[in-house]
C-alpha cells in the first residue's frame, strides 16, 4: 500500500534553528523533505495545507510521571498522553515512579511495557530507576530498551524507591556508562545543617499552611551540595549525569564550571520554576507544592539567565500529579501535602509567556523543549527536529493567541494545577504524530502512540 503523501506550508517553520518560510513534505510517518516555500507550484497534485501559525517540531517531554501500572487513580497512560497531544507534545519519557511496581528491575519494566497496550495518544519511552541493591538489573534493563536510569539523593516520597548512597551510585554509574545511557539525578540532600553551618528548620517548626515554612525547610543548599556530589562522581566515573528539575539558581556557577571542564553533565529546569515565584503563593495553596520547591523571584531570574546562556540544557514539565485528597485541600498543610505539579500540556504556553517578556527567542525555547530532551533520551535521530528522515511529529503554535487555563480544558486526570485561572500567551492549535493529525482546535483524534525502546 502506498504511503499517504501531503505537505504543510507556512511562512514560519522552525528549520535548522531559524524560523523561515518552508514546505514540509510528509510521506507516511516520516518527513520526506523540507523545501523552500515556493518550490511546489499550484499545478502539483500534492495536497498542501497552509498553516497560519508557527510550525514547530513536536515537543519532547522527558520528565513525566504517568503512574501506570499501579497508581492509575493518580494518572495513567491514556489521560497523560491525551494531555500531551493537546499541548503539542508528541514524545514523553515516563519516570520509574510513582507506579507499582517501581521500574527498578527487568520484570517491572516488562510489566510496564505490557500495561501500555493501546492506551497511548503519543509516543512514550521509559526511564528505569537506580535504588540500593539493584545494580545487577541495570544492564538487562538497558538491553531491553530503557533510555536511562533515575536516582534520588533524598526520600522520593514513596518507600519503595529509596534514596541512593554514594556506594550505590558507584556501583550503578559504570554500568550505565558502558551501556551509553545517562544517570538522571533528583539532586537534593536532606540536611540538618549546611556547609556554612546554618541550621535547617523543619517544615512543621512554622505554620504549615504558610508556604514560607515549607520553603525554609528545603533551602538552596539541599540542591547545591547534592549537585557538588554528583559532579564529583561524574568526574570519577565519566558516566553521563543529568540533573532533573533544577530550582536553585545558586548552583549554576558549579554547573557552568563542570560543563567548561568537559564533563558529560546536563541539567533541566521546569516551567514552574521559570514561571512561578514563592512570593505569589497564597496561604494553603498546596497545588504549588513540589520538590525541590518553587523559590523566590530573584532566584527565578538566575534560572532565566541560565537558560539564556545555555547552562540549563532543557525544560521539562515534571508532571507529577496525585489524587486530590493527597494535596490536603481541607487543611492547606504544605508539610503533609504531596509534592508535585500537574502541568502537562501547558509547558510551551507558560514558558513562552515569561520568555517573551525577557525577549528570548522562540527558537531557543523550543530547542530546549524538543531537540535537547530528545538528545538526552537517545532519540535525537528521529525526534525533536523538522528535518528530512525524521518522524513527522509537528505542532502549530499560535503566537498571537492566548490560552485561558480552566479545568474543563485540562486533559490530565485531576484538574488541579497552579496554572488554573491564568491567561497564558500563545496556544497550540494542531498536533501531528508520525504524520497523523491527533489534535485540532480543542478536539483529540484517534491516534496510535507507541512504546519507544532504545
Amino acid at each position: 500500500m502506498t504511503a499517504l503523501r501531503f505537505a504543510l506550508r507556512s511562512d514560519r517553520v522552525l528549520v535548522e534553528g531559524a524560523l523561515r518560510p518552508a514546505v514540509v513534505v510528509i510521506e507516511g510517518e516520516r518527513i520526506l523533505d523540507v523545501l523552500a516555500k515556493g518550490a511546489i507550484d499550484a499545478s502539483s497534485p500534492l495536497p498542501i495545507e497552509d498553516v497560519s501559525g508557527v510550525l514547530l517540531p513536536g515537543l519532547v517531554d522527558s520528565h513525566v510521571h504517568m503512574n501506570e501500572p499501579g497508581r492509575t487513580e493518580w494518572e495513567g497512560f491514556q489521560t497523560a498522553t491525551a494531555a500531551a497531544a493537546s499541548g503539542g507534545v508528541t514524545t514523553l519519557v515516563d519516570m520509574p515512579l510513582n507506579c507499582i511496581p517501581v521500574t527498578t528491575s527487568l520484570a517491572a519494566l516488562e510489566e510496564k511495557l505490557a500495561a501500555v497496550h493501546d492506551l497511548l495518544a503519543v509516543d512514550v519511552g521509559f526511564w528505569g530507576g537506580v535504588v540500593p541493591g539493584n545494580a545487577r538489573e541495570l544492564a538487562a534493563m538497558a538491553s531491553r530498551g530503557m533510555l536511562g536510569a533515575k536516582c534520588f539523593l533524598c526520600h522520593s516520597g514513596i518507600d519503595d524507591f529509596p534514596a541512593s548512597r554514594e556506594e550505590d551510585l558507584r556501583a550503578a554509574m559504570p554500568i550505565l556508562r558502558d551501556a551509553g545511557i545517562p544517570l538522571l539525578v533528583h539532586a537534593e540532600l536532606e540536611l540538618t545543617t549546611t556547609q556554612s553551618g546554618a541550621s535547617v528548620p523543619s517544615c512543621d517548626s512554622g505554620d504549615p499552611a504558610e508556604y514560607a515554612s515549607y520553603l525554609a525547610s528545603r533551602p538552596n543548599a539541599f540542591e547545591d551540595e547534592a549537585i557538588e556530589r554528583v559532579i564529583r562522581l561524574c568526574r570519577e566515573t565519566r558516566c553521563a549525569v543529568h540533573v532533573v528539575h533544577l530550582s536553585s539558581g545558586t548552583a549554576l556557577p558549579m554547573i557552568r564550571a563542570a560543563k567548561d571542564e568537559g564533563l558529560p553533565f546536563t541539567v533541566e529546569t521546569c516551567p514552574h520554576y521559570l514561571c512561578l515565584t514563592a512570593e505569589e503563593i497564597p496561604r494553603g495553596a498546596t497545588q504549588f507544592k513540589c520538590a525541590p520547591p518553587i523559590r523566590e523571584a530573584a532566584n527565578r531570574e538566575l534560572l532565566w539567565q541560565g537558560v539564556r546562556e545555555g547552562v540549563i540544557d532543557l525544560v521539562t514539565s515534571d508532571h507529577s500529579p496525585c489524587t486530590p485528597h493527597l494535596k490536603k485541600p481541607d487543611t492547606g498543610d504544605f508539610c503533609g501535602a504531596w509534592g508535585g505539579i500537574a502541568s502537562l500540556s501547558l509547558g510551551l504556553s507558560s514558558v513562552w509567556t515569561e520568555a517573551s517578556r525577557r525577549e528570548l527567542a522562540l527558537v531557543d525555547i523550543v530547542r530546549r523543549m524538543s531537540e535537547e530532551p530528545a538528545r538526552l533520551a537517545g532519540l535525537s535521530k528521529k525526534k525533536g527536529r523538522i528535518a528530512k528522515g525524521f518522524d513527522a511529529d509537528l505542532c502549530v503554535f499560535d503566537l498571537e493567541g492566548s490560552l485561558e487555563v480552566v479545568p474543563e480544558r485540562l486533559r490530565f486526570k485531576h484538574k488541579i494545577s497552579p496554572y488554573v485561572g491564568r491567561a497564558l500567551k500563545g496556544r497550540v492549535t494542531d498536533t501531528w504524530l508520525r504524520g497523523a493529525r491527533i489534535f485540532q482546535g480543542d478536539s483529540l483524534r484517534p491516534a496510535s502512540g507507541k512504546a519507544l525502546l532504545r
